[in-house]
């Protein structure tokens, strides 16, 4: 699969899947999970919306900017959209507060991926 296949399938994943857990938070959970563990799911499904949106774009750039090798931007961003929104989906739906600290691991992934995205491109002409 070509690389640009592969983030645009991977980012519409991530948007079908945001999606749907956007919809059980919504319907499913909301009169069986405390607030504060509500919004954490709620916080999961939007960054990773945000996210699967940012891969359809990065499967745009490779093609746009093949020598800016944006690849590696791409990857961490995806690694990062599944250990953040993952991190605080499992700790809404299980209780285990201490998946909190996952977290910002996920966090720093996608600080990550958007830096190597910007430093692959900054500079480069059309």
């Amino acid at each position: 699969m070509n690389t640009d296949r592969a983030f645009f399938a991977v980012g519409s994943f991530l948007a079908g899947t945001a999606v749907a857990a956007g919809a059980f938070g919504a319907h499913a959970l909301k009169d069986r999970i405390a607030p504060e563990l509500l919004a954490a799911f709620s916080t999961g499904a939007r960054y990773q919306m945000f996210h699967a949106l940012a891969l359809l774009a990065v499967a745009w750039g490779v093609t746009r900017w093949p020598d800016a090798r944006l690849d590696l931007g791409g990857w961490i961003l995806a690694a990062g959209t599944l250990v953040f929104s993952g991190s605080l989906m499992l700790m809404a739906l299980t209780g285990a507060r201490w998946m909190g600290a996952i977290t910002p691991i996920g966090g720093l992934l996608l600080i990550g991926g958007w830096a190597v995205l910007t430093w692959r491109t900054a500079g480069r002409g059309p």
